[in-house]
């Protein structure tokens, strides 16, 4: 402890750094207190009963991504969603379209250019989404004001809410520390930490509530409750502990003799994270499946509606997590099919006068390399599935909801968590302090 605090002060006092971080601090804090502005023209009471009867689930995960502003119709409703959504789109566009993938190879000139397109996608996504929203919570619009006036006003406001939180995270991404993106999602989630704390409690003591000695019912109710903490903090320890673990292929080079000197002959290893796609292939997954909930609750929303009594059955089905967990696996693959390029590696290996023992040059190791990613990829599905389902499961069969959202947000919190210490402790190693791995 005495050495994160050490790292912390170290960390202060480094003039560029310490801006950095304030800088992000300053965004932060301007988000969250723009997710307390309401939106016009709309009943923010009626509003969140309509977003939880008819998206359930993935609503209130929505609510949690944007701050607790879906449910209080605040500005910032849609929060960084349609963002996101773009950027699922851009990368499925990059695989199969030629210019697209020549432009990601092109270093930071391609890399900005992609964000550019991702930005204006992400605002053509916010204009569509917030007629959407708007047109699914009509019957939540004011009625001292014309139907179409009302209309619009909601709808322009919930898209400048999100181009305005999209400027925010880029902001963060120019200035400050982080991924701007990220962060967000993370204040979101932080900020409604004790409100779902407090919902847990509740409702472990209405379920306590059931029983005919009061007594027995409220240790009943505390009981549940330090169960859902107690089973929280081993699902924080095990994602933290698998989001380091890392796969290391030996690498060992060759000896080169120039005049009296030898150079090489040393081993060194390839780190391949178990935990390479991040939480990504959740948000890609619960951005698709709320997607398709949200269009059925529009236009298959009716009590007689086959479509929507099949969606519903669906959803209460073990099929539903079947198909979560398949998304799961397809997205996770999806990314490290992107991200990472085994033949890259092999020829940086064969370059530096590398090789893999008991494997050949050239193709033979891209080969083993790309095999050995695949199968990390089952086991990074998996854990993503199991962290993500198991609260999910065990919400549904106590009645405690709220457990729902531990697995999805404990993985956003330490991922992103990681990533911002990850990044204060390089800026503090380029600067000779010790950071918070050593």
């Amino acid at each position: 402890m005495k050495g994160i605090f050490d790292t912390l002060i170290n960390a202060v006092k480094l003039p560029e750094l310490r801006k950095k971080l304030l800088f992000t601090l300053l965004i932060l804090g301007l988000y969250m207190l723009g997710g307390l502005v309401p939106a016009p023209a709309i009943d923010r009471e009626a509003f969140s009963s309509i977003i939880q009867s008819s998206w359930g689930q993935l609503g209130g995960l929505m609510d949690i991504i944007s701050g607790g502003g879906l449910y209080s119709a605040t500005i910032f409703a849609m929060g960084i969603t349609p963002y996101i959504n773009a950027s699922i789109i851009i990368q499925l566009l990059t695989v199969v379209i030629k210019p697209l993938e020549e432009m990601a190879k092109e270093g930071e000139t391609g890399r900005k250019k992609m964000t550019k397109i991702t930005r204006f996608l992400a605002i053509g996504l916010a204009v569509v989404q917030s007629f959407i929203f708007t047109w699914s919570t009509k019957e939540a619009l004011i009625k001292s004001l014309p139907m179409v006036l009302a209309f619009i006003l909601v709808a322009i406001t919930f898209t400048a809410g999100t181009c305005f939180v999209v400027w925010l995270g880029e902001r963060i991404n120019e200035k400050g520390i982080g991924n701007g993106v990220s962060l967000i999602i993370f204040a979101g989630i932080v900020t409604r930490l004790p409100q779902m704390a407090v919902t847990l409690l509740s409702k472990s003591q209405t379920i306590s509530g059931y029983l005919k000695s009061p007594v027995l019912g409220t240790i009943l109710g505390i009981l549940l409750f330090v169960v859902a903490t107690l089973v929280s903090v081993a699902i924080i320890i095990f994602v933290i502990y698998v989001q380091n673990a890392e796969r290391r292929i030996t690498v060992q080079y060759s000896k080169k003799t120039v005049g009296r000197k030898t150079y090489g002959g040393q081993n060194s290893y390839i780190p391949i994270k178990i935990n390479q796609s991040g939480v990504m292939p959740v948000i890609f997954t619960m951005s698709i499946m709320s997607l398709f909930s949200i269009i059925i609750s529009i236009f298959f929303s009716g009590p007689d509606n086959v479509v929507g009594k099949l969606a519903k059955d669906f959803n209460e089905s073990p099929f539903y997590y079947v198909f979560y967990v398949v998304l799961v696996l397809l997205f996770t693959f999806f990314y490290s099919l992107i991200q990472f390029n085994p033949i890259e590696i092999s020829n940086s290996i064969q370059r530096s006068g590398g090789f893999i023992p008991g494997i050949r040059p050239g193709k033979p190791t891209s080969e083993f390399i790309r095999v050995t990613a695949m199968r990390l990829c089952w086991i990074d599905g998996l854990f993503l599935s199991i962290v993500c389902l198991v609260p999910t499961i065990v919400g549904t069969l106590t009645g405690l909801e709220n457990v729902w959202f531990a697995g999805t947000s404990v993985l956003i919190l330490t991922g992103v968590a990681n990533d911002l210490v990850r990044q204060i402790e390089s800026q503090l190693v380029t600067r000779n302090y010790r950071g918070f791995l050593d």
